[in-house]
């Protein structure tokens, strides 16, 4: 049997990158899938591309920023797939700049999408996990959220936001049988990445213990762990995938 077996799963940024590497996996594993997006083009064609091979995907437009749009498309998905049992909240920006730098609007546009949206999502979703009783919710973090980085104060606020938010609902939903917990990627090869000079890029490297920059699939496969039924007492948890840079 496939570890995602007839699980109705919600991935957040699931047009590309980390997401779209989550959504292929679970797929794989036999889950029906949301992608929850901006990007209708790279949404639909990613639909079409799983639907054409025997699997279940839907796509909706949302501004996770905005909690009517999340409330409206949770009621959609929720209709589509048949019910909701896992959550990822995987969508995120950047908008680096030293704190001399940093504008007000850039501030706003990191805090609104990685901090409010990570709200917004869950606030929508968690009735219907709360109904059945049972549910995963899957928070995207960031290594820097734990030790911090230079020239990202918005973003590194998010990310250490997000895992006190995951504590705190992982004590609040636990008692309704939902499991909250976080990953912290490392430096992952995404689109996000490209933006970094390539001689930061290897002195990362260099100081991670594995020698290499992460791959999309090596975070989706921790999203997989904590979407199954073998992370079922995994609760409240904050899972480093970024190859032994931070210890």
């Amino acid at each position: 049997m496939k570890r995602l077996e007839n699980k109705r799963i919600i991935v957040t940024g699931g047009a590309r990158g980390i997401g779209k590497a989550a959504v292929l996996k679970f797929i794989k594993e036999g889950a029906s899938v949301a992608i929850w997006d901006v990007n209708e083009e790279l949404g639909g064609a990613l639909v079409n591309e799983i639907t054409t091979s025997g699997g279940k995907a839907v796509f909706f437009k949302v501004d996770v920023t905005d909690l009517d749009s999340t409330t409206a498309t949770a009621v959609k998905t929720a209709e589509a797939l048949g019910g909701i049992d896992v959550l990822v909240n995987n969508a995120g920006i950047t908008r680096d700049a030293s704190l001399a730098k940093m504008t007000a609007e850039q501030w706003k546009q990191v805090i609104d999408v990685n901090l409010t949206g990570v709200f917004n999502c869950t606030k929508a979703v968690m009735g219907y996990m709360v109904e059945q009783g049972s549910g995963k919710i899957i928070n995207t973090s960031s290594v820097v959220g734990l030790y911090g980085n230079f020239g990202q104060t918005n973003y590194v606020a998010t990310k250490s936001g997000v895992i006190g938010m995951t504590k705190v609902w992982a004590r609040e939903l636990g008692r309704k049988g939902i499991c909250v917990n976080a990953v912290a990627p490392g430096f992952i090869a995404t689109e996000m990445v490209d933006t970094i000079p390539e001689k930061v890029i290897n002195m990362l490297i260099e100081k991670t213990p594995l020698g290499r920059l992460g791959s999309p699939e090596d975070i989706a496969n921790a999203y997989l762990f904590l979407a199954s039924d073998d992370s079922n007492f995994v609760n409240g948890t904050v899972l480093s995938v970024d190859g032994g840079l931070v210890m």
